[in-house]
């Protein structure tokens, strides 16, 4: 009978493939430098693989690492569920959360505070910046969970929503009728970018890049200013824009994907706890629901 695999040797495993570092793994795991090594040096021996390559200081997973990576992931979260079960604490600690600024950031604050309402025990401390700020930070170990926007090369999130991107221009402005088009846009790596350039491209329609920020409430300025034409999800509509489509010569664009991605420790108790509300709270405002108008207002209202 084959012996089990040790799940501290797995959460360390995963710490490292989080970082990219063994001495930051050492941090994140409380263990010394040389004990990690020694825990990756067994599970190597034990499955008959290597799971890393070190290249310098750089390391990466191996294509044996990257597959053990998703399954030791799901065997951490068995386990924290299973402590869960049989566990009679209450919840209690603190929560470090990255949100990302180009989506419901007027919804997301209402969710958070709705949930330290009901889990008073649970410190939660959050960041607001882009989705591709955040994968870095996660990576840092500046978190210990985040939202973000799917498409941006992460494969590990929890994906929890879609729902639909729209043009966007001021409630009363024409920049939309300028040609070439200006665009208000976030960086380049900025993937709702892309796929708007994309879009624009195959329909041969001429743009030009108007205003740049890696700010999502400055796009909206800009944008409301009439300085540009840009882009949200449904749910961050925000008052004094609308949305623009076929009848102003636009194409449609594709959906927003929204998951969570957690560290790898981050499973149970408060983790869970916090990841289950967002989700729950975030996948009622359902927009291709008749009634998400309604509910989304609720919401808007509710943050004013």
């Amino acid at each position: 009978m084959a012996v089990p695999l040790d799940l501290d040797q797995l959460q360390t495993f995963c710490a490292i493939a989080d970082c990219g570092s063994f001495t930051e793994a050492a941090r994140r795991v409380n263990k010394t430098q040389s004990a990690v090594s020694m825990q990756i040096k067994r599970l190597e021996e034990r499955l008959g693989v290597s799971l890393f390559v070190r290249d310098g200081r750089s390391i990466s997973v191996t294509t044996e690492g990257s597959e053990l990576y998703a399954r030791a992931r799901r065997m951490l979260r068995i386990n924290a569920e299973i402590i869960d079960l049989f566990s009679n604490e209450d919840l209690a600690g603190s929560i470090r959360i990255g949100v990302p600024d180009d989506y419901a950031v007027r919804l997301l604050p209402v969710i958070l505070s709705q949930f330290q309402i009901t889990n008073p025990k649970i410190m939660v401390d959050v960041m607001c910046m882009s989705s591709e700020t955040l994968l870095q930070g996660m990576h840092s170990g500046k978190f210990d969970l985040i939202v973000f926007t799917q498409g941006t090369n992460d494969e590990y999130g929890e994906h929890f929503r879609t729902e639909r991107m729209h043009w966007v221009g001021s409630e009363t402005g024409e920049a939309y009728k300028q040609d070439p088009l200006p665009l208000a846009c976030g960086p380049q790596t900025c993937c709702w970018r892309k796929s708007a350039l994309d879009a624009l491209t195959r329909e041969a329609i001429d743009y030009r890049i108007a205003y740049t920020s890696s700010y999502a409430t400055a796009i909206s300025s800009a944008v409301g200013s009439d300085l540009a034409v840009g882009w949200l999800p449904e749910s961050a509509m925000r008052p004094g824009l609308r949305t623009l489509g076929k009848k102003e010569g636009l194409p449609p664009l594709p959906d927003a994907q929204i998951a969570i991605l957690r560290a790898s420790h981050a499973y149970g108790g408060i983790y869970d706890a916090l990841a289950d509300h967002i989700v729950a709270s975030l996948g009622n405002l359902d927009g291709y629901d008749p009634l998400f108008q309604g509910k989304l207002q609720q919401h808007l209202q509710a943050a004013e």
